[in-house]
């Protein structure tokens, strides 16, 4: 049995996303180009959030999309019994000269971030990419780092988080998994 230690209830979430969402438009509020891209499945969800709290505060529509990384990733090859499960990509605009803000759920080895860059330069050459997480757990593998980040947690290797949204898990919590 697993013991899950909550970090971040669905209060804290709300509260972290627009504090994140504030940072980005303390930063970037100014900026025409401004666009955000949510990496599959739950930075996705969040992304989408955050693009509604931006949104409201600039008083107009950011582009948004949704990226798959799976086929990019190095490690999928390596394990031949686990076959990557494929969502789609979903971006609606060019990326050419935007500042994209890209969004995951939990930043940990660095190598899905890896993957989203190269995945996002296959669509075009954007101005910027700026990397904005939930959770950043540590233990980075790739010289990666978020430019915006809703939590700090120290993790051992045994332990991993989980973030649980209502749009796929029918509640929002950040949870410390030990196994």
């Amino acid at each position: 049995m697993e013991e899950c230690g909550t970090i971040l209830n669905d209060k804290g979430m709300s509260r972290t996303l627009e504090r994140l969402a504030f940072e980005v438009y303390e930063r970037r509020g100014d900026d025409e180009n401004l666009a955000i891209i949510g990496i599959q499945r739950r930075g996705a969800d969040l992304a989408e959030r955050l693009k509604k709290l931006l949104d409201e505060r600039l008083g107009r529509k950011i582009p948004f999309g949704k990226l798959d990384i799976n086929l990019y990733r190095d490690d999928w090859t390596t394990n031949l019994e686990l076959a990557p499960t494929i969502s789609c990509s979903e971006i609606g605009f060019d990326v050419e000269a935007k500042s994209i803000v890209l969004v995951d759920d939990v930043l940990y080895s660095g190598r899905t971030i890896r993957a989203a860059l190269e995945a996002i330069l296959d669509y075009g050459r954007p101005r910027r990419v700026e990397l904005l997480v939930l959770v950043d757990r540590g233990h980075r593998e790739l010289p990666i780092q978020a430019d915006y980040v809703g939590k700090k947690v120290e993790t051992h290797g045994e332990e991993h988080v989980n973030v649980l949204v209502s749009e796929r898990d029918d509640e929002d919590r950040v949870c410390l998994v030990r196994s």
